[in-house]
């Protein structure tokens, strides 16, 4: 087990030296790369993991300007041909990230330049784009939920003992030792799901939703097993900088349980629908029950020995708690700039997203566009996204001095409004909202 743990942390360090991106603007020779790895990588692979092929429409497009580059014609022609490609502007009104996006006719896999530059890191990367694209027509879609209590002390902390256990599950040369670990990694997990009663159905979904394209990237983006583990224990040990776990811990956990299903019960993706749980499905193959709540102390002494990640977790909930209560003078007891949201397209960092005592999702840097225009929230910022993804809120400048124009702004955010739209009084005495039409 030694000599397999150095060889796959080796491997993880050289990853994480690696993770450096291209700087330019995508051009005809960087995009004709990323398509080629792609053609390559779905090629190889042919529709054997999950019927389905991976090939099919890609834009890259850089955000600066919105140039894009494709690697096919769209639909309605809108693309032109040039050098092998097809290129472009994609419109404002599309939305911009990585992941599925329909445009002119075709459904897209859409890449927003840079992208990684080390080779094994972007092969992970276009195969977990591209299986977004045909995500819904294999029936793993899910509705996301809040996973509020990832950000919470108990939460976060049971998580990372899981994922402590599973990195040695996958480390493990012994059968008996890797189921060993296993179970105490369901056990953590069995315990989260019991202080927690939404932590099944909230973490399943997402675990759908973004940890099975991750595993689907790790697993047909590099080319050997040694490869997969060591890429699989590295995001264990990445995500553990992320500035929450609410959004980003399936990029993790997906990778790891997908990987163990792949060793303990091979046919596992002949299974999977949307309402699966990784968790569930890996405790079936190995033939683990529910775990004796009388061994959680020693379980938990196994991972956190000398305490020191009990109380790393006991300091961030409290810079946590104090986090939550300005966000709360601001962005809900204090006067806000209210936004409808009806057909509202999002980009965002999943690593820092954070919870507000079951009122919604706080973002501190997003683009938000709907009908009324585009909200940009940048470093020194937040908005508020309601549960309900009914509207979303900022913070009015403290001055309070009138807000007037197509373009307003407060601190860490800009607003820039569309035609017809414009500021009104809220429904809360000392809130605005936008209307559309003269007011």
């Amino acid at each position: 087990m030694r000599k397999r743990a150095r060889s796959l942390l080796l491997f993880a360090c050289l990853v994480t030296q690696a993770m450096s991106t291209a700087s330019a603007s995508p051009g005809q020779a960087g995009a004709l790369y990323v398509f080629e790895e792609a053609r390559r990588l779905c090629e190889r692979d042919d529709g054997a993991l999950w019927g389905r092929s991976l090939c099919g429409p890609i834009m890259i497009v850089d955000p600066v300007d919105r140039g894009m580059v494709a690697n096919q014609q769209d639909r309605g022609g809108v693309l032109q041909a040039s050098d092998g490609a097809f290129v472009g502007q994609l419109p404002p009104e599309v939305m911009l990230a990585n992941t599925r996006v329909e445009w002119s006719g075709t459904e897209w896999t859409q890449l927003v330049w840079p992208v990684p530059l080390e080779p094994g890191v972007l092969r992970v990367f276009l195969v977990h784009e591209m299986f977004h694209r045909i995500q819904r027509d294999l029936g793993l879609a899910r509705n996301e939920a809040g996973n509020r209590h990832l950000d919470m002390r108990e939460g976060r902390y049971l998580l990372q003992l899981e994922w402590r256990a599973l990195a040695q599950a996958l480390m493990a040369d012994d059968e008996g030792a890797r189921r060993d670990r296993i179970a105490d990694a369901l056990a953590f997990r069995h315990e989260r799901r019991r202080l927690f009663h939404e932590a099944a159905a909230d973490e399943s979904a997402l675990e759908v939703n973004e940890g099975i394209p991750e595993y689907t990237g790790v697993r047909l983006g590099l080319a050997h097993d040694g490869q997969r583990r060591a890429y699989a224990v590295y995001a264990l040990a990445r995500f553990l900088d992320a500035p929450s776990f609410v959004r980003s811990f399936a990029y993790a956990s997906g990778p790891a349980y997908g990987l163990l299903l792949d060793q303990a019960d091979p046919g596992w993706h002949r299974r999977l629908d949307a309402d699966a749980d990784l968790g569930a499905l890996l405790a079936r193959a190995h033939g683990i029950g529910p775990p004796d709540p009388a061994g959680h102390a020693a379980r938990v002494q196994r991972y956190d020995r000398d305490g020191s990640l009990g109380r790393g977790e006991d300091a961030r909930e409290q810079a946590r708690a104090a986090r939550v209560a300005a966000w709360r003078a601001t962005l809900v007891d204090g006067p806000r700039l209210v936004l409808p949201l009806a057909r509202t397209s999002y980009q965002f960092n999943p690593q820092t997203l954070a919870t507000l005592d079951g009122i919604g999702t706080v973002y501190p840097s997003l683009r938000l566009t709907d009908a009324w225009g585009e909200l940009v929230v940048v470093e020194g910022g937040a908005a508020l996204v309601h549960a309900d993804r009914k509207r979303a809120a900022v913070a009015l400048p403290a001055n309070r001095a009138p807000l007037a124009g197509e373009v307003v702004a407060g601190e860490g955010w800009t607003l820039t409004l569309a035609p017809g739209w414009t500021l009104v009084a809220g429904e809360r005495e000392g809130d605005m909202t936008l209307a559309p039409g003269p007011h």
